[in-house]
């Protein structure tokens, strides 16, 4: 597996995976109605061009196999102090099991370092089962909180971190 940066003429990629992926991962969590609201909100053409475009410190990388994209990750260095924040990591349903995702954060474990944050914070759903994944990854749970998205919506979220020691 490689994992490369990701470039506006990926959004449609992007989209498409962010759609396969969520189908599995947010299926017995959101209602069909948030999720396509989040889906249409949070990867809309604009948000992505914009994130990727105007906000240096935001990227996005693909994982690829062979010729097939397997998911993305979407970062933000320096988000805070000596902190990089992982906003999106998401893999197709058929890959997890294969290490990709531990592939994944060791990745964003360097690329951070290299950045010069020793810290990676996260926000998972707290009913999702990705938060053992984490665990597993050195993560652990720090805080949770309720974000209003919007449209009478919310994330219910635990928020983790990881610290290089």
């Amino acid at each position: 597996m490689i994992i490369i940066p990701a470039t506006p003429i990926d959004i449609a990629i992007i989209q498409d995976l962010a759609r396969q992926s969520w189908q599995h991962a947010y299926k017995d969590i959101l209602s069909l109605e948030q999720m396509e609201y989040m889906l249409s909100n949070f990867y809309s053409r604009e948000v992505l061009e914009n994130q990727m475009e105007e906000m240096p410190n935001y990227q996005y990388f693909l994982l690829k196999k062979d010729q097939e994209f397997l998911g993305f990750i979407g970062v933000e260095f320096h988000y805070e102090e000596n902190t990089t924040k992982l906003h999106r990591l998401y893999l197709l349903p058929q890959t997890h099991g294969f290490g990709y995702g531990q592939l994944a954060l060791d990745f964003l474990k360097n690329k951070s370092l290299a950045h010069g944050n020793r810290r990676i914070i996260l926000n998972v759903n707290k009913y999702n089962s990705a938060i053992k994944f984490y665990e597993k990854q050195g993560f652990t749970i720090y805080d949770e909180g309720v974000f209003d998205i919007g449209n009478g919506f919310v994330m219910d979220d635990f928020l983790m971190e990881w610290w290089e020691k």
